[in-house]
């Protein structure tokens, strides 16, 4: 990761909740600089207190790159104090949900480099995966920072429009949280089975996760894989024919799920 830029001029990381510290601590594995990186949070972790950044201290006048990572509602109080960053050679990164890029223009100025970005709570382990998309002053570089910042902690893909969003925000941004529940339901069955309650956990936690790594790690598409493990007229085809269900299984259930948090999503941004 080519951070020297961002190690020479200085990265400003507004508000250092988990998702902040699971960037930074990807950042200073990567070998940035501790010294080249200053935090403002008003509740700063013991952790983020052991770094050895500039914490809560003057900032650098024209920062490589400032990410924002404050909650939203935080956002009109916290961004202005930044404004005279704007309109220059500093970039902005948003990971704040719901916060469309014209605010960050309204506050900092319509010639401000912004890149929004979507991560989800897996980048706190590496796993993460983050959505990007830039206004028209964040050029091929820009972009290309930003992903070297993100990709800390997962993988990123880029937007063709700020539009697409909202429907990110209900496939990765909100889909840890379904999968948990999947986890969670899961373990149930297994226990109303007959299973003890920790065993079904285990159980459920090991298939979920190494479902997910196989789907990766295979060339084969998830319909395939679903179709290697099914034997006609087996154990696993019982249990298809519930999920499978177009009225009461995942094929209905998933869309409307993702629909309801991207037309949250929308609402949030005021969209």
């Amino acid at each position: 990761m080519n951070m020297k830029i961002v190690a020479d001029r200085g990265l400003v990381l507004l508000g250092c909740g988990k998702m902040g510290s699971a960037m930074l601590a990807g950042w200073l594995a990567g070998g940035l600089p501790p010294q080249s990186v200053w935090v403002k949070d008003p509740y700063p972790s013991d952790w983020l207190k052991q770094q050895g950044v500039h914490l809560n201290t003057d900032l650098p006048n024209a920062p490589a790159i400032v990410l924002v990572a404050v909650k939203p509602q935080m956002m009109a109080e916290a961004l202005p104090t930044l404004a005279q960053m704007g309109n220059g050679a500093t970039l902005f990164v948003s990971v704040a949900a719901g916060t469309p890029i014209a605010f960050y223009e309204r506050v900092l100025g319509a010639d401000t480099p912004v890149i929004r970005a979507m991560p989800n709570t897996p980048a706190a382990i590496g796993k993460g995966i983050t959505a990007l998309i830039g206004n028209a002053k964040a050029d091929a570089s820009s972009m290309a920072l930003a992903e070297a910042l993100l990709q800390a902690v997962g993988q990123t893909v880029r937007l063709e429009s700020e539009a697409q969003m909202d429907a990110v925000t209900g496939v990765s941004g909100s889909g840890p949280a379904y999968v948990f529940h999947l986890i969670e339901t899961l373990a149930a069955g297994g226990e109303a089975q007959g299973l003890p309650a920790d065993l079904a956990m285990q159980l459920a936690k090991a298939t979920v996760a190494g479902a997910g790594a196989l789907a990766e790690a295979t060339e084969e598409t998830p319909a395939q894989l679903r179709v290697n493990v099914t034997s006609p007229n087996g154990t696993t085809q019982a249990a298809l024919e519930v999920l499978m269900d177009e009225k009461k299984g995942f094929p209905a259930l998933l869309p409307k799920a993702v629909k309801a948090a991207s037309e949250r999503s929308k609402e949030l941004s005021g969209g």
